[in-house]
């Protein structure tokens, strides 16, 4: 694994639950703004989907984006997450 995916996977993993970030927005946030489609890849081979939260990231326009165990999943992963956040405010 190279030092840019250790750095992308890290910065996902500080996506608090309930939240979202977006494929740009983690690019710059691991210094290379204009390497969103990298983060992307990235994420595409998320060796750990359930436990490196990459269904978090959506593209910069609000739409989902693709996640590597399915778009309906990332949908209800991202929901059910808000969910939970509500529920324990």
């Amino acid at each position: 694994m190279t030092d840019f995916e250790k750095k992308v996977l890290k910065e996902v993993l500080r996506i608090p639950l309930g939240e979202v970030r977006s494929y740009k927005w983690i690019a710059k946030k691991v210094g290379y703004p204009k390497a969103y489609r990298a983060v992307a890849n990235v994420l595409k081979k998320n060796p750990y989907p359930l436990v490196v939260p990459c269904h978090r990231v959506i593209k910069s326009n609000g739409k989902l984006g693709g996640y590597s165990l399915g778009d309906n999943l990332k949908k209800e992963l991202i929901n059910l997450e808000k969910k939970i956040k509500n529920m324990l405010k």
